[in-house]
């Protein structure tokens, strides 16, 4: 199997586990590090261009699982992650990656961020390196090992 059909499958396959657990992910701390797990993905190589902002947006609209969450709040959430990352790449991922760590105080919504990030970094069939290592330090910060997910 191609290397892209095997991302696209795995997105797939992560998709239909958040939606089997929607019900379960309603919390603050979820809502907080499902954003900032999303504006890591998005800034992962350093750069994020307005495309890619206006993408990943609609990748959040879309999700099932985050339409538990007021849009508006959605969005105010994801961009202010994203001004500290575009801001000061390396002191704003700082910030980000604590804001990815509220969601370690309940194990299913800490797998639920990480396979949040797999999803949305595996949307356009190309799950890259710089993303793939940002997904990995979001597991590291919650607890959980990273061959869990094959990152």
């Amino acid at each position: 199997m191609a290397l892209w059909d095997r991302i696209k499958d795995s997105a797939s396959t992560m998709q239909t586990q958040l939606v089997a657990k929607k019900n379960d992910l309603k919390s603050g701390a979820f809502r907080d590090a499902s954003m900032a797990m999303c504006a890591l993905v998005a800034a992962a190589d350093g750069t994020i261009d307005a495309s890619e902002r206006r993408r990943v947006a609609q990748l959040i609209m879309s999700n099932e699982v985050l339409q538990n969450f007021d849009a508006a709040d959605l969005q105010k959430r994801f961009d202010a992650n994203l001004d500290k990352l575009t801001a000061d790449f390396d002191f704003g991922k700082v910030s980000v990656l604590q804001e990815v760590a509220k969601a370690k105080k309940k194990e299913a919504e800490g797998r639920a961020v990480i396979q949040i990030g797999i999803v949305i970094g595996g949307a356009d069939g190309d799950f890259d390196q710089a993303e793939r290592g940002v997904v990995r330090e979001a597991c590291q910060m919650l607890g959980l090992a990273p061959t869990e997910f094959d990152l």
